[in-house]
């Protein structure tokens, strides 16, 4: 795989949770019970999407240890809210979170195992 289609594939990921925020921010996802809360949800999926979305333009500029950073972050992100949505969340942000995060597992691991590639910088 390519660093382009790494970069594509955590930009992918940044969209999903970029709509998963704007739902819970906008109140459309909200039939949770505690420790869920829509809201604090919407505002971890935007903090998330931007993290990622920079470790795709990092990873597009030669920044392999960058985006793998960042991968890790919205993995742990997602392990704290899937362990939020098992206990109070609707039944459609667990499957969110269980679809999301085992792409997010395969991007870290394709991240993880190149070594350097002739798109990386050298330094």
């Amino acid at each position: 795989m390519t660093a382009r289609g790494i970069a594509a594939l955590m930009g992918f990921e940044a969209a999903t949770l970029i709509v998963a925020s704007t739902l819970h921010l906008a109140g459309a996802v909200n039939n949770g019970k505690p420790p869920f809360r829509p809201d604090r949800a919407g505002i971890a999926e935007a903090i998330i999407a931007v993290v990622l979305t920079a470790g795709a333009f990092a990873l597009a500029r030669g920044r392999r240890r960058v985006a793998v950073g960042t991968v890790a972050f919205a993995i742990a992100g997602f392990i704290v809210g899937l362990s939020m949505t098992i206990r109070g969340g609707a039944t459609v942000d667990i499957a969110y979170h269980a679809t999301v995060l085992p792409l997010l597992l395969i991007t870290f691991a394709v991240l993880v195992r190149i070594r350097r590639q002739p798109w990386e910088r050298s330094r």
